[in-house]
């Protein structure tokens, strides 16, 4: 629905359309992430942060009107999160990619970072018994957990 408003938002305007990912279907699975430098209020000190996360759309994968605004969201830092393999690649292809999208998008930001349009799901993952898997060591929420946490402390 952002993408969808981005004339709207101030700083949004190299942003992609998202339309049906390219396997076609909908999909629901856990992948990796990677938060990448951006000025995203949300992910705020998460640069270089890997994470797993649930994916469940259908419409995620990024469609740029033309290579040139996709290179001027990456130049300009609107990149906020891109999928990754286990390698620590940005991942390109299915399923490790789950819709599609090029350079592994799967969050773009506004140029002042107050506005993050995300396709995976971060709430669904914000606490570590929500995760298929975790070290029996860990805290009780995930690194997810974070990102509410910085979106609360810029509101005040």
């Amino acid at each position: 629905m952002l993408s969808a408003l981005k004339s709207l938002i101030p700083g949004a305007e190299q942003w992609p359309r998202f339309v049906r990912n390219r396997s076609e279907q909908f999909e629901a699975r856990f992948s990796m992430v990677e938060v990448l430098r951006s000025p995203s209020l949300f992910f705020a000190n998460m640069q270089g942060s890997r994470l797993p996360i649930a994916v469940s759309h259908g419409e995620g994968r990024a469609e740029f009107s033309s290579e040139t605004q996709q290179h001027a969201c990456l130049a300009q830092q609107q990149v906020a999160m891109r999928f990754i393999d286990n390698n620590g690649e940005v991942a390109t292809r299915y399923p490790v990619n789950p819709n599609g999208s090029p350079l592994g998008l799967s969050a773009v930001t506004s140029l002042d970072g107050r506005v993050t349009a995300i396709m995976p799901h971060p709430e669904r993952v914000f606490r570590v018994v929500q995760n298929s898997w975790y070290p029996p060591t860990t805290d009780r929420y995930s690194g997810w957990m974070r990102m509410f946490r910085n979106a609360r402390r810029w509101v005040g």
